[in-house]
């Protein structure tokens, strides 16, 4: 198979709507669009929230509040698993190696581990927060823990 040999499904292209071709074409005079107004009108366009220059519901209502969600810490999540997989017995566990080896990307606040899986190796763990059950499993294989 070459690309020039390359075709659409059957019935997946549809030919393009073509309006003010008479009247029996079903999209004929206004094209679907009715009669007169602002939305029948070449160039027509009216921004989301616009209410024909009423004053806008955003505007009408009262703001109230405070949202802290901008305040929060976001950790990237680390499990067990992950670690069993990408490191090997006797390795040392912290942002920049797990950095390096692909695990947390981008920008966060923490790094916590947490007991999803199983681990053998011996891992010395050295990151922000870890769940009790993972902080078990990793004294449990032998390794240790130092939360910063």
């Amino acid at each position: 198979m070459k690309l020039h040999d390359l075709k659409p499904t059957p019935g997946s292209r549809h030919r393009r709507r073509r309006l003010g071709r008479g009247e029996s074409s079903g999209l004929g005079k206004t094209c679907g669009k009715g009669h007169k107004g602002q939305k029948s009108r070449s160039g027509a366009s009216i921004r989301p929230g616009f209410e024909g220059g009423q004053m806008p519901m955003m505007r009408r209502l009262p703001k109230k509040g405070f949202n802290n969600a901008q305040f929060k810490t976001q950790y990237a999540i680390v499990n067990l698993s992950d670690l069993e997989a990408k490191f090997s017995d006797g390795d040392t566990v912290s942002e920049e190696t797990l950095r390096a080896c692909g695990l947390v990307k981008g920008a966060c606040d923490g790094i916590k581990v947490l007991g999803n899986g199983d681990l053998s190796k011996k891992l010395t763990i050295d990151v922000d927060k870890i769940s009790a059950s993972a902080k078990e499993q990793v004294e449990k294989a032998g390794g240790s823990v130092a939360e910063s």
